[in-house]
Formats: C-alpha cells, sequence, structure tokens
C-alpha cells in the first residue's frame, strides 16, 4: 500500500508543465503560487522528467532558473524537491560535512534511516556529484566508535532476511547486555556488530527479548553506556528499527517546538518522507503529540513556504479525525512492551544506619536558638523512608515533648515547608490531605482528584479512605459525591470503593469487553459510552485491562486513549484516559505530569511537589527512566534549571540522582 502523500499526477505532460513553470518565471518577478503548486502536485519521477522538457524547449537549466527567481527557505524546499532522493541526500550530507563544523544530527538522520538500496544510491549519487568517495569523506570529518558506525551504516549490508533464530535473538540480547550492563566499561563492537548488521524484524524481537532480561529498554541501556555522537546515532538506529514513522515524527516535531524553526531538518524530511511514508508520519504525530502535523506546521511557518509544505504534507488529520494502522502499530507495540514485567524502584530508601533518636537530636539542633538549618533538615528527612520519619516523630515527642511537625512548620516555609512537611505525613494521610484541599472551597481541583484516584492500587485506596474519615470525620465518597456530578462523580466513586479485581487476564472476558468498548451504535441510555468505560476501566485487573486494550486495537485500528479523546469530553475524559495511561505505563504517566509542571513560564508547585513526595519510595527511579526517554532530558537537570534555594535541594535530593 502507497503510504506516500505526493503521487503521480494524472495527464502528466512533461513539456506542458515546463512551459507553465517557464511562464511563471518569464519576466519582471515570478508567480511563485502556479510554482508550488505544480511542483508540489508531481512525483519526484515526474519532475525529473520536467527538468529534461525544459532543458530541451529553452536551453536552460530548470533548477538554476528557480534558485535565481525563489528566495529562502522557499527556494530551499523548491530545489529540494526537484533531486533525485539520492541526489538530494548527498547534498545533505555534502552540506553536513562541508566547511567549518559537522552537522552531526543530519548524517545521522540520513544514514540511520535508509534502507540498503538507498544507502548503495546515495553513495553512487554523491560519487557522480562531487567525484569523491562517501566514505572517505565521512571518515576524513568525524572520529572514534561514531566513524566507525557510520562507516558500517554507509556499507548498505543490513541482513535482509525475515526469517529469524529465536537461538541467535536470546544470544544477541544477552550479548548486549553483557557488553554494556553487566560489564565494568562498554564494549562498543558489540553494539555496533549486532545494531548495524542485523535485520530489522530480527533485531525488533532482540529489543523485545533485552527486555525482559534487563528490566529495561535497549534505549535506556543505550543512554547509560554510550556518550555524545556515538549515543546519539545508535538510540537513531533503535529507534529506526522500531518504527521510522515514529523517528521521523519525533524529528519533526522537534524542529518545531518551543522558539524557533529548524527550517533546514524540516524541510529535508517533507521532502525525503514524501513519497514514502509520510502518511504513517502524520498518524503517528497525532497520536502522540495530540495535534496534526498540518496544524504544527501551519502555526510555525509563513507564506509561499508554508504552503508548500502543507501541499506536502497532504492533509489536516485534526479535521479528519482519523486513526491509521501505522499509529495503531505504535500503539500496539507500547501496550505489549508494558506487559513486560519491570521492577518498580523508589529513589528514597530505608537508612541503613538509621538512629530515630540521632535523628531527632539533629534536627531540633537545627531548629533551635536564632535562625533555622535548612540544610540539616533536608539532608536527614530526604534521606529516610516514611516508616522512619514516624519513628523519628515519636523520638522527637519523647526526647523534647514537643510536636515535630509543629516545630517544622513554624521554623519553614513556602515551597520547603510544604514539601518537607508533606514527607512526614504517611501516605495515606498525604493524599488524604491532598484530595480535601481538591474539594474544600470555591471550586473543585479535579486533575488532583483525578491524579490520586486514577493512579492508586486498592490497598492504597482503601489506606487513604481511612485516614480521611479520621482526619475530616466525613467519608471520601460522601465528599466526592457532594463536590462532583454525572458521570465524572461516578467514576470517582467507584474507584474510591478500591475494589479493583487483582486476577490474571481472561481472554474471552477481555475480548468481549473490547468489544464493548468499540460499540458506538447502542442507543440503550442504561447502557451508555461512559457506563460501559466505567464499568470496565474502574473494576477489570490492570493486567487484563492490558489485554483488552491490545484487543480493541486488533479489532477497530484504533488505540482506546485515541477513541476516549474522540468520543468524550470534559473530566469523564481526562479521568479515563488517566487510568488508561496509568494502567499502560504509570511511571509515564507521572513523567508527563511532572514535565508539564515545569514547562514553559512558571512552575506547578503544587503538581511537582505532589508527586515527587508520593512516588519517592514506590517507582521515582523508573519515572526517572521514563522521563529522560520521553523528553530527551532528565528530571534532575529540569528541576535544577525550573526552581531555587532549599526547595530545589530537597527535591534534587528526593529526585535521587541524575541520569
Amino acid at each position: 500500500v502507497y503510504r506516500g502523500s505526493v503521487k503521480d499526477f494524472q495527464g502528466f505532460d512533461a513539456n506542458q508543465d515546463a512551459e507553465a513553470l517557464y511562464n511563471a518565471m518569464k519576466g519582471f518577478g515570478s508567480d511563485k503560487e502556479a510554482i508550488l503548486d505544480l511542483i508540489t502536485s508531481r512525483s519526484n519521477k515526474q519532475r525529473v522528467e520536467i527538468c529534461q522538457a525544459y532543458k530541451s524547449l529553452y536551453g536552460k537549466d530548470l533548477i538554476a532558473d528557480l534558485k535565481y527567481e525563489l528566495t529562502g527557505k522557499f527556494e530551499r524546499l523548491i530545489v529540494s524537491l526537484m533531486r533525485p532522493p539520492a541526489y538530494g541526500d548527498a547534498k545533505e550530507i555534502k552540506d553536513a560535512i562541508s566547511g567549518v563544523g559537522t552537522d552531526e544530527k543530519c548524517l545521522i538522520e540520513i544514514l540511520a534511516s535508509r534502507t540498503n538500496q538507498e544507502i548503495h544510491d546515495l553513495v553512487a549519487a554523491y560519487k557522480d556529484a562531487y567525484g569523491r568517495d562517501l566514505e572517505a569523506d565521512i571518515v576524513g570529518d568525524t572520529s572514534g566508535h561514531f566513524k566507525k558506525m557510520l562507516v558500517v551504516l554507509l556499507q548498505g549490508a543490513r541482513e535482509e532476511d525475515d526469517v529469524v533464530s529465536e537461538d541467535l535473538v536470546e544470544q544477541d540480547a544477552k550479548d548486549l547486555l553483557e557488553a554494556g550492563e553487566l560489564k565494568w566499561g562498554t564494549d562498543e563492537a558489540q553494539f555496533i556488530f549486532i545494531l548495524g548488521r542485523r535485520s530489522r524484524q530480527h533485531l525488533r524481537l532482540v529489543f523485545d527479548e533485552y527486555l525482559k532480561i534487563a528490566g529495561k529498554p535497549i534505549e535506556r541501556s543505550i543512554r547509560g553506556e554510550l556518550s555524545g555522537d556515538f549515543e546519539k546515532l545508535m538510540l537513531a538506529v533503535v529507534k529506526c528499527i522500531r518504527s521510522k514513522a515514529e523517528y521521523f515524527a519525533e524529528r519533526l516535531y522537534k524542529a518545531m517546538k518551543g522558539l524557533g524553526t529548524r527550517d533546514n531538518t524540516l524541510i529535508r524530511i517533507m521532502v525525503s518522507r514524501s513519497e514514502i511514508d509520510m502518511l504513517d508520519i502524520r498518524e503517528v504525530f497525532r497520536t502522540k503529540y495530540e495535534k496534526s502535523l498540518y496544524n504544527m506546521i501551519k502555526e510555525d511557518t509563513s507564506g509561499e513556504y508554508k504552503k508548500a509544505l502543507l501541499k506536502l504534507c497532504g492533509g489536516d488529520d485534526d479535521a479528519a479525525g482519523e486513526f491509521f494502522p501505522e499509529a495503531a502499530q505504535v500503539a500496539y507495540r507500547m501496550w505489549e512492551l508494558s506487559a513486560v514485567k519491570v521492577e518498580l524502584r523508589g529513589t528514597v530508601q530505608p537508612a541503613g544506619d538509621f538512629n530515630d533518636d540521632g535523628d531527632a537530636q539533629v534536627l531540633r539542633k537545627a531548629m533551635k536558638g536564632l535562625g533555622t538549618d535548612e540544610g540539616a533538615i533536608i539532608e536527614v528527612l530526604t534521606k529516610r523512608s516514611n516508616a522512619q520519619r514516624q519513628q523519628i516523630i515519636k523520638a522527637y515527642k519523647a526526647h523534647y515533648g514537643r510536636d515535630l511537625l509543629a516545630d517544622l512548620k513554624s521554623e519553614l516555609s513556602g515551597s520547603l515547608a510544604k514539601l518537607i512537611l508533606g514527607l512526614m505525613l504517611t501516605p495515606a494521610q498525604y493524599d488524604a490531605k491532598q484530595l480535601r484541599k481538591a474539594v474544600e472551597g470555591a471550586g473543585t481541583d479535579e486533575s488532583v482528584l483525578i491524579e490520586i484516584m486514577a493512579t492508586r492500587n486498592n490497598q492504597e485506596i482503601r489506606a487513604i479512605n481511612e485516614a480521611y474519615q479520621e482526619a475530616y470525620h466525613k467519608s471520601l465518597e460522601d465528599d466526592l459525591s457532594s463536590d462532583t456530578s454525572g458521570h465524572f462523580k461516578r467514576i470517582l466513586v467507584s474507584l474510591a470503593v478500591g475494589n479493583r479485581d487483582e486476577g490474571p487476564e481472561n481472554l474471552t472476558q477481555a475480548h468481549e469487553d473490547a468489544k464493548k468498548l468499540a460499540d458506538v451504535s447502542s442507543n440503550d441510555s442504561s447502557d451508555s459510552l461512559e457506563t460501559r468505560f466505567l464499568s470496565i476501566l474502574c473494576t477489570r485487573s490492570y493486567s487484563h485491562l492490558r489485554r483488552v486494550f491490545q484487543e480493541f486495537i486488533k479489532m477497530t485500528n484504533h488505540d482506546v486513549e485515541h477513541a476516549i479523546k474522540k468520543r468524550m469530553s470534559g473530566d469523564v475524559r481526562d479521568a479515563f484516559v488517566a487510568i488508561v495511561r496509568s494502567v499502560k505505563n504509570k511511571p509515564a504517566f507521572f513523567a508527563d505530569k511532572l514535565y508539564k509542571s515545569m514547562k514553559g513560564a512558571g512552575t506547578d508547585e503544587r503538581t511537582l511537589t505532589r508527586i515527587m513526595i508520593s512516588r519517592s519510595e514506590i517507582d521515582l527511579f523508573n519515572i526517572r527512566g521514563e522521563f529522560i526517554d520521553l523528553f530527551d532530558k532528565s528530571l534532575h537537570h529540569m528541576i535544577e534549571k525550573d526552581t531555587s534555594g532549599d526547595y530545589r535541594k530537597a527535591l534534587l535530593a528526593l529526585c535521587g540522582g541524575e541520569d
């Protein structure tokens, strides 16, 4: 199935098109609209024929005339479209290694993503266009393991056999583990050999096997074991093996997000993928970033340049509201990966040489007299488990006849006080307090209700109910019921019961559940869409729901999260999405919330504090891993950049390290 956005133009006539372009550039000025309409609606093969016809008819070089008539980014885009793909890649690489400095990102993108045949064509085109050997030029401009891997990729010798040996898959996964995580230092040659030579199908299975035996995805090990441009190249190879569409969607998103646009990257990808997999890239982009590629281009560019890019894009998926097989495959792969058991780890562990009386004395000294030693308080309380902090509270009372929390409250202030006092409550007390704050007073903080109720297990929910009753002398369910309404209230009340099934998946039942979720034809008001989702998402076990979601994708070619966003709205939609994301990958759910709490202007300190406290002994180490996978920056780095003073010092202590 053809997945490009640009197709052969029906009724194509090279001479007629050459004449139209000549007329568009004749005289004073040029008709840019006519040029972009014609060139973006012809395939590359047809554009090459137009160039030949133009030379025959007018004795002139079409590309030279376009360069003369057009300017800036628009000129670069149009001229790039006129080159055959291999010559386009050759020009990009030539520009990347010419002059002072090297554009390593361009080298990585092209050589990590092209097929064997595309690599062979590129090498030949480079020789033809510049009379030079591509391998020799790259060797002369790069160094170390980065150079070695580029040379391996330049051979275009990746295995292409789809027949996979299970024994070799297991051996390669084991060899990669032993070359990195289990070795003092890293055996880079083993990474280069396996990732540079094995077939795509084989490597996908190797990555799955690696996750099982290492307890972490191969990408995380590469980040930990390799560095610099070599690390970036190997990550790009892995991403392209998993899904080229996802790799290019991510590259396009990064080219446009934030201030400024990386136009060279944007042009190169839009041109090079327009006749290969642009439809797949669009689908993955829409699913991953919750906006269409079309709209992001529209917001980030202007003029004829924008019009030409939008024509290459080929359509607005926000308007279509569709979801296609490539995005479904990416979603399905993520569900499968989420089913692999990974050990959850907090960043705060019980102190080995714990002495509750000694800690109580340190804290008393830090708060006694004029001034407060915040550093000493942070050092003690962020390095003790919650159970140990409860013992310190008792020792402080026994030793000094004073309430430690009251003393901390009087000595500390602002964000640091909220963080430290939160650490001193039991997890259930802390969650109960956050829920109480979310419902009391004017207005309701639905996002807090959703975050806590959608992510806690049965035992945690029951403990929260007890703590809430003890602290506020009323039931959590009553407060949720009185402060919310409709389907949203029903979802929260169902979750507040803490009675989710904890058994294994049932394949037959999962198929039936997926059918119920997929059914949009029911007109029975007692069996509304929201009721069906509630009865499944709020009661089935996590392992069973993962199977339901996989069955849903098989059945509909849709991801269940996409279906929720399309068919529901408001707090109901947000609650169901939070449950789905929590089932799918709870650490990734919290990583996303932490990122959003710090990105852009200002910091949502309430969310940042709440998650850092509540996950510090459960899965904050895993959250750190997901954070860097998702956002290409560490949680430690973002906290360091976005906060200050003793509050930052305490958060970084809870974070537990730089990734």
